[in-house]
């Protein structure tokens, strides 16, 4: 008898495991990023600085990391449940293809060609990059076009080397490309005088500058190359998952829009001063279930990582070592680009 109940007890159970793969499955990468109860997203493989780095005591931060952290809140209520993987900016791709990452949140330009030829789609930008050339002080480079058959140094498997390369063959500007696969490598080379120059995203050139040896060997050159909209990324046919991601940004814009903080949100969800902050942190019922979560998600979320003024403060502007002007990234109504969607 105890063998008969045995067998169907492991009938059962098999029969409950089938069923949640199959329900796991059929809710696409959401549903298995809840069976799996955590969030594999991307890191880097060796450092970028600002957005995916270790620390002294081995633990990832950075802009990315934060909101990697934020999405893992808003799925599965805790930020601990990101699980960060290394990765380079040329494996980042076949990585989300093969189902080795669920997302990729890591400054990845939104390119006509990656949406559209890679089985791939993009959330709303999250970041708008502009890109600079950075070269050595003693060229007294003034401009781009000064550094005319110059070496410049730049990221391999990113748009700098396609964007660098569109821009000196429209202004007719010879140039030696020099790439790295690593961060760490091209601020060698740079630092060891083996290129004039960088070309790259705003953030990086500053924060590459600012770890040099003597900042002031180098200078940011005025010139933008261009504006980049960096988006979160999944694979094609996951747009539950995307709804998600698009409007965890939103909440994180919509929060700094209100004045929400980490520190203030217990306060002002007591006493919401009108009905979008009432929908934004669940006191009114439903702005979860459409989306498939809990509807004090965007609450812990902005709770737990604070709003996105919050986030870029303390990643890459004021509050870190980096100190990066806010700029473009400011919202619309404080001379940026950024804006949450309407929360009805």
């Amino acid at each position: 008898m105890l063998t008969k109940l045995m067998k169907l007890a492991t009938v059962a159970s098999l029969a409950f495991a089938t069923a949640t793969s199959a329900q796991a499955q059929d809710e696409g990468v959401l549903g298995e990023i809840k069976a799996r109860d955590s969030l594999l997203c991307t890191g880097h493989n060796g450092s970028y600085l600002g957005f995916a780095e270790v620390d002294a005591q081995g633990e990832w931060q950075g802009f990315d990391i934060e909101m990697c952290r934020a999405l893992a809140t808003a799925i599965l209520g805790s930020p601990d449940k990101a699980q960060i993987i290394p990765i380079s900016w040329a494996q980042r791709f076949p990585a989300i293809q093969s189902g080795d990452i669920d997302v990729i949140i890591k400054v990845t330009g939104w390119t006509m060609t990656r949406d559209t030829e890679l089985g791939l789609q993009y959330s709303r930008p999250y970041f708008i990059g502009p890109f600079y050339v950075m070269s050595r002080s003693d060229l007294g480079a003034q401009s781009i076009s000064d550094l005319d058959g110059g070496v410049f140094c730049v990221n391999a498997g990113t748009t700098v080397e396609r964007v660098l390369a569109d821009y000196m063959e429209t202004n007719g500007i010879e140039y030696q490309p020099l790439a790295f696969e690593k961060g760490e490598e091209l601020r060698a080379a740079l630092y060891a005088g083996r290129c004039d120059a960088i070309a790259g995203f705003g953030p990086f050139l500053s924060s590459t500058r600012v770890n040099a040896p003597n900042p002031d060997d180098f200078t940011i050159i005025g010139d933008v190359i261009k504006l980049e909209p960096e988006g979160i990324v999944v694979r094609q046919g996951e747009d539950d998952f995307l709804d998600v991601i698009n409007w965890m940004v939103t909440a994180l814009l919509l929060a700094e829009e209100n004045g929400i903080t980490s520190e203030n949100v217990d306060e002002i969800k007591a006493n919401p001063p009108s009905a979008t902050v009432e929908r934004l942190l669940g006191v009114t019922p439903g702005v979860g279930t459409r989306l498939g979560l809990q509807d004090d998600w965007a609450y812990n979320v902005i709770k737990t990582v604070g709003n996105y003024g919050q986030i870029y403060d303390r990643t890459i502007g004021d509050g870190s070592r980096y100190k990066l002007p806010r700029g473009l990234n400011n919202l619309w109504n404080n001379g940026g680009l950024l804006y949450p969607l309407v929360l009805d």
